[in-house]
């Protein structure tokens, strides 16, 4: 089946309302951009729900936040389930030489901080746990603090702001963290009071692939994660959905790792399918599922890209036709520059051979084709490659008849 012209015509108007689309989303940033520092927390009756920041941080960035900021101030993280808060804390409670206590907001009561009363000499004095009460100083990392009860809350507030809890305070050296998920991301959490929140100096952790996949490859990711994160670092991380289901986080690609190393290298694909589906959000896992195919197939989007191989064109090869096409669409995104005035003579070659592409994929499949070019997630692929796809392909269609 051929790509009909009218397919590309639709297409060029896409990428047309996509431009003004993204006009319209740099109007709403700059109003962001020049937002007062008020108006970037979110307020309820109770205390302030989530806190959106106009810099984000990634983890070697958060780490250098905490080497310089958390042995003068207590900090706190905020970010997305899965997405390394606890583990980069731990990493750097051992790069400066501390333990790590961790505390569980959700799970404690205001006696598991200021303690219980005791009976000394007439007077009353609060004993703290002993898991707070140490002589030698330590990393405190309140985990989830932002899903305690308020009561919990109060009782964090000397220890945060005084380092002490009662008549007892934390070693000299000692470190306080905090951490918490944000509210859009339909976890556990409960407003924080603005004294609280104005305890603390507050960073938001984002996913980067770059960083991760550095992380992974001193850290035994198993190949096939390691190898499908760079070909779609995209992957990585996905919003967590409104109902419960698994979803895409850099814990949960280091859990489908640990699961298939236990397994072995013959893991059967049912079993596979199983493990994926399992761990990651449901379409990662398919285009996952199809990665782990293809590279046992032996199709490379290298040589199709250079004409020694052709898109797989078999009906049962069919989601290894989809994942080599998504792969196809990241590396067009990667490559081709925004402008076309930028383009290389390298660029100008893959975007000649990506129409010639698009024309073979669209004879196996139309609805993969069209796929390939529709914006998704945000990610388009540049609005003059579209275009001239628009103009350029019916031709190429003519020619090949």
């Amino acid at each position: 089946m051929l790509f009909p012209a009218q397919c590309w015509r639709w297409t060029a108007r896409q990428a047309k309302s996509q431009k003004l689309g993204r006009k319209h989303d740099s109007e709403k940033n700059l109003q962001r951009d020049n937002a007062c520092p008020q108006q970037l927390l979110h307020y309820t009756s109770e205390g302030v729900s989530a806190l959106n920041l106009p810099v984000q941080v990634d983890q070697k960035q958060l780490m250098d936040v905490l080497l310089n900021v958390a042995t003068v101030r207590p900090v706190f993280i905020w970010g997305a389930p899965g997405i390394g808060k606890s583990a980069i804390v731990q990493q750097f409670a051992a790069d400066v030489g501390l333990e790590c206590v961790s505390l569980l907001g959700s799970q404690l009561a205001p006696e598991d901080i200021i303690g219980v009363p005791q009976i000394v000499e007439g007077c009353s004095i609060f004993c703290p746990p002993r898991s707070i009460a140490r002589e030698e100083p330590y990393c405190l990392f309140l985990d989830e603090l932002n899903a305690c009860s308020h009561e919990v809350q109060k009782a964090f507030y000397s220890l945060i702001l005084e380092r002490r809890i009662g008549e007892y305070r934390l070693p000299d050296g000692s470190i306080v963290i905090g951490a918490g998920n944000r509210a859009q991301d339909n976890a556990i959490t409960r407003p924080m009071s603005s004294a609280l929140v104005n305890r603390m100096f507050h960073v938001e952790l984002t996913a980067n692939s770059r960083v991760w996949l550095e992380w992974a490859a001193q850290n035994g990711i198993h190949r096939f994660v390691y190898d499908y994160i760079c070909s779609r670092p995209d992957h990585l991380w996905a919003q967590p959905p409104k109902t419960e289901e698994p979803f895409s986080t850099p814990r949960s690609w280091e859990m489908l790792s640990d699961i298939l190393h236990s397994y072995g290298e013959d893991i059967p694909e049912s079993t596979l399918s199983l493990c994926a589906y399992g761990c990651l959000t449901a379409a990662h896992a398919t285009q996952f599922i199809a990665y782990v195919r293809q590279v046992r197939s032996k199709y490379s989007l290298k040589k199709i890209l250079d004409g020694t191989q052709k898109w797989p064109g078999k009906p049962e090869e069919r989601d290894v036709l989809y994942f080599l096409a998504q792969s196809f669409r990241s590396q067009l995104i990667k490559e081709l520059p925004e402008s076309r005035s930028k383009l290389s003579g390298e660029s100008m070659a893959l975007a000649f051979r990506a129409k010639e592409l698009l024309i073979e994929l669209a004879e196996i499949s139309l609805e993969i084709a069209q796929m390939t070019i529709t914006p998704e997630d945000g990610t388009d692929l540049p609005n003059w490659f579209v275009v001239e796809a628009a103009k350029d392909i019916p031709r190429l269609l003519r020619k090949r008849e």
